[in-house]
C-alpha cells in the first residue's frame, strides 16, 4: 500500500479523537486555559451534556488579534518558550497546558468562537474555526475589561460518528460537572460557577489561598462533614511536599470516589493514590470500605513527568517510591494523631434515629389533638418499640482517687492507668469521653460529659485496645516465624518474582523468608507463626499482585493484622457481661490515651458522642 501524507484537517481530527474524548474533556482543557492566563473568575455554561453549546468566560490575560490567529493553530502555545542555547525544555512545565493541541483539536470537530480583550486595554477581537476551517480575526463586542469568552457548538458534528459512543445527557452532565469540581478543588483562590441548561448547579466563591481556604473549598465541594471529619496533612521529604486533607476512619464511603490526587496543582488519576491510601488506610477500615481524601503533592517540575498522555490526566514520578512512601507516612502519622477522635457522622446518625416516628397506624396531621378526640388509638400496649425493655442498670458514682480503681483497671487492660502529669484529681465529666453513668443491656456503655452524652460499644472499644497492644508488642518482638519442613517453591512471572524477591528484606520482618530459585521462581522457606498452616504459594502470588498494582507488599501485611484482629475479638471484652463503675471508667480512660480507639477493627465506630444542644433539640428546648 503506497504511503499518503494525511492533510491538517484529518490530522486534527485524530488528535481530538485522544485530546478531546468527550465534553467534559474539551471543559478541562479550555479551564486550564483560563487558569494560565491567570483568571480569577471562570464561568462555565453547558447545554444537552455540552454536546450542543459549551461556553467558558474567564477575566485573565486575554488575547489580541494577532495572537488569537496562531491560539487556533496545532502546536501554537505561549507556555513553553526556547531556553537561551535554543533548547526546548519538556521536564520543567509549570503551567497546566502546553502542547498547544486543545483549540485546535476542538475546532476540528466542532464550530468554535473565541472572542478576546487583552489586559492593559486595546479592542477585542473574535476568531470562529468551523470543522477545522478557520475564518478571519474581525473586531469584536467584549464586555470584561479583559480576558476570554470561548464558545463551542455542536461538539463532534464533524465527526458524527463520535456521537454514537456519547452516554446520555444526565451521564455527560454529571461528568462535567465532576471535572469542574476537581479543577476548583486544586485552585482554591479561583471563583467557579457552572450552568447546566440554564440552571445553576455550581458556585464557589473564591477563597484565601493556604490549609483553611483549601478546606473551605473542600468543604463546599464534598459537602459540610468532610469539613468537620478531616484531618490536615503537612509533611516533607526530600523534596516532596504533602498537604491536604484526609477523612477519619470512621468517615468512609463504599466506594474510592472521593478520592482526589493534585499534582504541582494539576488533577490527576493515579493508581499511586489509591494504592497508598489502602496502605495508609488497612488498619482501620474493612476492604469494601473507602477513605475520603483530597491530596496535594508540590515538588520540582524535574522531578515528575507530565507529558506521558495526551489528556495530561496521568503523570510519572521520576521516585515513585518516595512519594508512596510519604503519602503512607503522612497519613499514618495524621490518624495516629487523631487518638480516639470518632467522625460526627455517627452522632447525626444516632440523633436521626431518635427522632419521632410515625408507626402505623399512626397519628393524623391534627397531631395530640386528634388523639384527644379518639381521631387515634393505638392499636396495642406495645405500639412503642422498647417500652417494655429492661431499663438501664445504673452504677453508683465513685471518686477518681476511689478504692478498688488500680486493681479493677489492671483486672480489665493488665496496665495501671496513666497518672496526671501534676497529681490533680480531675472531675471525670471533664474527661474527653466523661464519667461512666450507666451500663446498657449489658453491652453500651452510657458516659456524661460536660456538654453531652458519650455512648460506648464496649466490645468494640476493648476489640480495638487489644488489638493496639498486640500490634505494639508485635513490632516490639519482631514476628515469630515457623521454618517448612519442605520448603515451597513457587513459580511466578519472571518480573513479578523480580519484585517480590527486591522486598525480601520487608516480608522478612513480616515472618516471610524467601529467596530466589531460578528465573521465575521463589522459595520460601519461613513463614509467620501467627497464620499457622497457611498456603504459602497463594500468600505469595497475592504478594506479586500487591507489587504489581500497588507498589506494596500488602497482602502479609493484611493478614497479619487481621489474625490479629481476631485474637483481640475473642480476648476482648464481650457483649453482656457486666461492668462496674470503675472497669467502665477504666475503659474510657484507656480509651482515651490509645491512638485509632474511635474506630474498631472494620471501620466501625466505637463510640458515638450526642451534644446536650442536639438532645434539647430533640425534645424542642431549643
Amino acid at each position: 500500500m503506497p504511503i499518503r501524507r494525511l492533510p491538517p484537517e484529518t490530522v486534527n481530527r485524530i488528535a481530538a479523537g485522544e485530546v478531546v474524548e468527550r465534553p467534559a474533556s474539551a471543559i478541562k482543557e479550555l479551564v486550564e486555559n483560563a487558569l494560565d492566563a491567570g483568571a480569577a473568575r471562570i464561568e462555565v455554561e453547558a447545554d444537552n451534556g455540552g454536546l450542543t453549546r459549551i461556553l467558558i468566560s474567564d477575566d485573565g490575560s486575554g488575547m489580541d488579534a494577532d495572537e488569537l490567529a496562531l491560539a487556533v493553530e496545532r502546536h501554537a502555545t505561549s507556555k513553553l518558550a526556547p531556553l537561551p542555547d535554543g533548547s526546548w525544555d519538556l521536564l520543567n512545565i509549570h503551567t497546566m497546558g502546553f502542547r498547544g493541541e486543545a483549540l485546535p483539536s476542538i475546532g476540528s470537530v466542532a464550530r468554535l468562537s473565541i472572542a478576546s480583550r487583552p489586559r492593559g486595554g486595546g479592542a477585542a477581537h473574535a476568531i470562529l474555526v468551523e470543522g477545522g476551517a478557520v475564518g478571519a480575526v474581525g473586531p469584536a463586542a467584549f464586555a470584561g475589561p479583559h480576558g476570554a469568552r470561548v464558545e463551542v457548538r455542536d461538539l463532534f458534528y464533524a465527526t458524527p460518528a463520535r456521537l454514537k459512543f456519547m452516554k446520555s445527557a444526565r451521564s455527560e452532565q454529571m461528568a462535567i460537572a465532576e471535572e469542574l469540581k476537581r479543577q476548583a478543588m486544586a485552585h482554591e483562590a479561583v471563583a467557579f460557577t457552572l450552568d447546566l441548561d440554564g440552571r445553576r448547579v455550581l458556585r464557589l466563591a473564591a477563597e484565601h489561598p493556604g490549609p483553611e481556604g483549601r478546606l473551605a473549598r473542600l468543604s463546599a465541594v464534598l459537602g459540610r462533614e468532610f469539613h468537620d471529619n478531616a484531618l490536615e496533612i503537612d509533611h516533607e521529604r526530600d523534596g516532596v511536599r504533602l498537604t491536604g486533607f484526609a477523612g477519619l476512619p470512621t468517615y468512609n464511603r463504599g466506594n474510592a470516589a472521593h478520592q482526589y490526587l493534585f499534582v504541582n496543582g494539576r488533577p490527576v488519576r493515579d493508581r499511586l493514590l489509591q494504592g497508598a491510601l489502602r496502605a495508609a488506610y488497612a488498619d482501620y477500615l474493612a476492604r469494601d470500605r473507602h477513605p475520603t481524601a483530597a491530596l496535594y503533592i508540590e515538588l520540582d517540575t524535574s522531578y515528575v513527568d507530565v507529558n506521558v498522555h495526551p489528556a495530561k490526566a496521568e503523570v510519572r514520578f521520576r521516585d515513585p517510591a518516595l512519594v508512596r512512601g510519604l503519602i503512607v507516612g503522612g497519613l499514618r502519622h495524621s490518624l495516629a494523631g487523631a487518638g480516639h477522635r470518632a467522625s460526627t457522622t455517627a452522632a447525626g446518625a444516632a440523633l436521626a434515629g431518635f427522632r419521632p416516628q410515625t408507626y402505623a397506624p399512626g397519628p393524623s396531621a391534627a397531631g395530640f389533638s386528634a388523639w384527644q378526640s379518639g381521631g387515634w388509638q393505638p392499636s396495642s400496649p406495645q405500639q412503642l418499640p422498647g417500652m417494655n425493655a429492661v431499663s438501664a442498670r445504673v452504677e453508683p458514682g465513685f471518686a477518681m482517687d476511689g478504692p478498688g480503681l488500680a486493681e479493677a483497671v489492671g483486672a480489665v487492660f493488665d496496665a495501671p492507668p496513666p497518672p496526671m502529669a501534676d497529681g490533680r484529681v480531675i472531675d471525670p465529666v471533664d474527661f474527653p469521653l466523661g464519667a461512666a453513668r450507666a451500663q446498657v443491656h449489658e453491652t453500651y456503655v452510657v458516659a456524661q460529659t460536660r456538654d453531652g452524652i458519650v455512648i460506648v460499644d464496649q466490645h468494640a472499644a476493648h476489640e480495638r485496645l487489644v488489638y493496639e497492644r498486640m500490634k505494639h508488642e508485635m513490632e516490639a518482638g519482631g514476628v515469630t516465624r515457623q521454618t517448612l519442613l519442605l520448603p515451597e517453591v513457587v513459580e511466578l512471572d519472571p518480573a513479578e518474582a523480580e519484585r517480590v524477591i527486591a522486598r525480601a528484606d520487608e516480608l522478612a520482618a513480616l515472618g516471610l523468608v524467601i529467596e530466589p530459585f531460578g528465573p521465575g521462581a521463589v522459595l520460601v522457606r519461613e513463614t509467620p507463626a501467627l497464620l499457622g498452616d497457611t498456603d504459602a504459594a497463594g500468600l505469595v502470588r497475592d504478594i506479586a499482585d500487591d507489587l504489581s498494582e500497588n507498589g506494596q507488599a500488602l497482602a502479609l501485611r493484611e493478614r497479619l493484622e487481621e489474625v490479629c484482629s481476631t485474637m483481640a475479638c475473642h480476648g476482648s471484652v464481650r457483649a453482656g457481661r457486666r461492668l462496674t463503675a470503675a472497669e467502665m471508667n477504666a475503659l474510657l480512660r484507656e480509651m482515651e490515651a490509645t491512638p485509632h480507639s474511635g474506630q474498631c477493627n472494620h471501620g466501625r465506630p466505637t463510640y458515638v458522642e450526642l451534644k446536650l444542644a442536639d438532645i434539647e433539640r430533640l425534645f424542642g428546648r431549643r
